[in-house]
């Protein structure tokens, strides 16, 4: 063990000396700018060393930063977000504004156009939950001399007519009620007919021979014969025509959207709509209001007798029976 010990220390000697040597070499030779070859080595032995804490700090102090940053990010986004959420609500409710002042609008000036005709606005509050049913329910009552049987329309045509009462409130039977029923007549030859609702969105217009003319579009009034509704009403237009067994089939667009409405007036007297002379003054060309066509002028006796007369002088199977009210 001694012996081992002993034959070690030289060779730990020789290399300390060996060592010391080549240290005092280093710090004697000289490099480039006069800096000694110890400075290059410690240079080399120490730079990697120091690279590496260097880009360890930096990346930490980076991780940190990013970190902080992506928090006040993250809040800041959150805010925007609130705020956009709170501009699209806001942006509804303008929009929303907007619209029930056009509505407004329009039921005004039809009030406005016919100032002799007694009428009610109101809105629409429900619907009935039975999907076969097609009936409303106004904000308006008994107490705002509402009664049956009185007519409901908008500015572009009728909607349907009153059949229950409340104290605040009353029910609409729309025209496309299966037990609904219109006198009506076609805006082109006058010929006569009964719109009645099948449940369906679309009701049909009944009693209307095969041999008489109808085209899609032809637009569809109010005969005023059911004492409900007056007359030269619009009732919308003519979608379909198939000829049927005794009675052509016609199917009816309604010229209200019965499935949005929103705001509507109700007739508190089945008298014919008639615009005051300042209104129909100020309509100029405009002569066919929404909702009311205006009736055509009665030829003078040297002119000959219109087609649509001769059309109305039809036998009386093209004239159905007045309504159930």
């Amino acid at each position: 063990m001694l012996d081992t010990t002993f034959r070690q220390r030289p060779l730990a000697l020789l290399a300390a000396l060996v060592l010391a040597q080549v240290l005092l070499l280093a710090f004697q030779i000289k490099r480039d700018h006069d800096v000694r070859l110890i400075r290059y080595w410690a240079a080399a032995v120490v730079m990697p060393f120091e690279r590496g804490g260097t880009d360890a700090i930096s990346h930490t102090g980076g991780i940190w930063s990013d970190y902080i940053g992506l928090r006040g990010t993250r809040a800041e986004n959150a805010r925007l977000r609130a705020e956009l959420d709170q501009m699209r609500l806001r942006n509804r409710d303008l929009e929303g504004q907007a619209a029930e002042a056009q509505r407004l609008s329009v039921l005004l000036n039809f009030h406005d156009a016919h100032p002799d005709t007694p009428m009610l606005a109101a809105q629409v509050i429900g619907a009935s939950a039975d999907p076969s049913s097609h009936t409303l329910f106004l904000n308006r009552g008994d107490r705002d001399h509402v009664r049956r049987n009185q007519a409901v329309i908008t500015p572009d045509g009728i909607v349907g007519k009153i059949v229950e009462v409340f104290p605040a409130t009353s029910q609409v039977l729309l025209i496309n009620d299966k037990d609904s029923g219109a006198g009506a007549l076609l805006a082109d030859t006058r010929t006569h007919g009964v719109v009645k609702g099948s449940g369906d969105p679309d009701p049909r217009l009944d009693y209307v021979v095969n041999d008489e003319p109808v085209h899609a579009g032809e637009m569809i009034l109010t005969s005023g014969e059911d004492r409900i509704f007056p007359k030269d009403l619009l009732i919308g237009t003519v979608s379909m025509a198939n000829p049927g067994n005794p009675f052509q089939v016609i199917h009816v667009r309604p010229a209200a959207r019965l499935d949005r409405l929103e705001d509507v007036l109700i007739l508190l007297t089945p008298q014919e709509l008639k615009k005051s002379n300042e209104a129909a003054d100020a309509s100029g060309s405009d002569a066919n209001a929404p909702g009311i066509v205006q009736k055509e002028a009665a030829p003078s006796p040297a002119s000959p007798k219109p087609a649509a007369a001769a059309t109305t002088a039809k036998p009386t199977a093209s004239t159905p029976p007045a309504p159930k009210n």
